[in-house]
C-alpha cells in the first residue's frame, strides 16, 4: 500500500460527505489487502478500510437524517466500488450510517461497526436470541465474539464462549463463561454445561472444523447454529440428524449489492443504545496508529498481537 493525495471526493444524491476521525482495522482488511477475499470484489488500485467514525461535512441531495457537524459511524466502504475508510475523507451512503453513541470517542466508535453488525445478524435476526437460552459463542474473545457476548447477555442469555488458554479472562470479564477448546472435547462441555441437550444457538466465527464441530452440539429440534465463515465445503448431516437449523451471515452483501443497506444504519442505532446504557463496549488494542503506519497497523492484526481491536487515527 501507497500513501498519496487523491480528489477529495463530494456528496451526490443519497450520501454524506464524512471527515474521518479514525478507521477501524479488521481480519478481513488484512485479507483483502493480501488478495484473499475475491468475495469482497476490489479492484486495485483501491481506498481500503471497511469501518469509520467521524464528522459529517455536507450533505447530499435527499438526505435529512444527518446535518453539518453531526458525528456519525458506520461501515461504509472498501469493498466492491465504494471507497473506504483510510483516508480523510469519504462520500458514503447515508442509508450505511448511524449517529455515533455519545458515550465513546472516535477510536472507540472506529472499532464497533463490522463487528457488532456481524454479531447482531447472526444472534438477532436470525436467531433471535432472547432470555434464559444457552448460547455459545466460539471465539469469544475475538472481535464479533466479544461483542456477540455482550449482544446476548443484554437479551438476558446465558453466555459461554471458547478461545485459547491466553484468551479466557477476556471472555470472562465480559460476563460469559469460558471454556478452554484445548482442554476439552465438545463433547465434554455439552456433557457438563448443558447435560448433554446442547446449546440453543452456536455461533461459530472461526470457520473450518470448528463450524463442523458446531453441528453436533446444538440443542435437538430447536438449536440454531450460526456462522460468519461459512465458506468452505461442510457435512450438514449432524445437523440434520438434530432436526436443528443452520443460518449463515454475509456481512458484505448490502454494501455489494446496493440492496437492504438501511438495515445496517438501523442495527448502529439499536448499537449505540446499548453502548449508551453500558451494556456493550468494544475493546480496543492501546497501540496508536496513523495513517502513515498503516502497514503497522496491519501487521499488528495479521501476526495475532492485538490485544483488541486495532484502529488508525486519520490526521487533518
Amino acid at each position: 500500500m501507497v500513501l498519496k493525495e487523491i480528489a477529495k471526493p463530494m456528496a451526490g444524491p443519497g450520501q454524506v460527505l464524512v471527515r474521518i476521525e479514525a478507521s477501524g482495522v479488521n481480519p478481513l482488511d488484512i485479507k483483502i489487502a493480501a488478495g484473499q477475499a475475491a468475495h469482497a470484489k476490489r479492484t486495485p488500485p483501491a481506498v481500503l478500510g471497511l469501518d469509520m467514525a467521524g464528522v459529517v461535512e455536507e450533505v447530499g441531495l435527499g438526505v435529512s437524517e444527518f446535518a453539518p457537524g453531526d458525528e456519525v459511524y458506520g461501515m461504509t466502504g472498501g469493498v466492491g466500488d465504494l471507497q473506504g475508510s483510510l483516508a480523510q475523507y469519504a462520500a458514503v451512503d447515508a442509508r450505511l450510517l448511524a449517529h455515533k453513541p455519545n458515550s465513546v470517542d472516535m477510536r472507540q466508535a472506529a472499532a464497533l461497526p463490522l463487528v457488532t453488525i456481524t454479531a447482531w445478524e447472526g444472534l438477532i435476526d436470525r436467531a433471535q436470541v432472547s432470555a434464559g437460552q444457552k448460547v455459545l459463542i466460539h471465539g469469544g474473545a475475538g472481535g464479533v465474539g466479544h461483542v456477540g457476548i455482550q449482544i446476548a447477555h443484554a437479551r438476558g442469555a446465558e453466555v459461554f464462549g471458547t478461545d485459547a488458554p491466553h484468551r479466557l479472562k477476556v471472555v470472562e470479564a465480559l460476563g460469559a463463561t469460558a471454556i478452554d477448546y484445548t482442554t476439552e472435547t465438545p463433547d465434554q462441555y455439552v456433557a457438563r454445561l448443558t447435560d448433554g441437550e446442547g446449546f440453543d444457538i452456536v455461533y461459530d466465527t472461526v470457520g473450518g472444523p470448528v463450524l463442523d464441530a458446531s453441528f453436533a452440539i446444538a440443542r435437538t429440534y430447536t438449536g440454531h447454529v450460526l456462522s460468519s465463515l461459512g465458506w468452505g465445503t461442510h457435512s450438514i448431516a449432524p445437523l440434520s440428524f438434530r432436526g436443528a437449523t443452520y443460518s449463515g451471515v454475509f456481512t458484505l452483501a448490502p454494501m455489494l449489492t446496493g440492496r437492504g443497506r438501511e438495515h445496517h444504519g438501523e442495527i448502529l442505532r439499536h448499537i449505540a443504545s446499548l453502548v449508551d446504557t453500558d451494556k456493550l463496549r468494544p475493546t480496543l488494542d492501546p497501540r496508536h496508529f496513523s495513517l502513515a503506519d498503516i502497514t503497522d497497523a496491519h501487521r499488528a492484526v495479521a501476526d495475532g498481537s492485538a490485544t483488541g481491536k486495532i484502529v488508525v487515527s486519520i490526521d487533518h
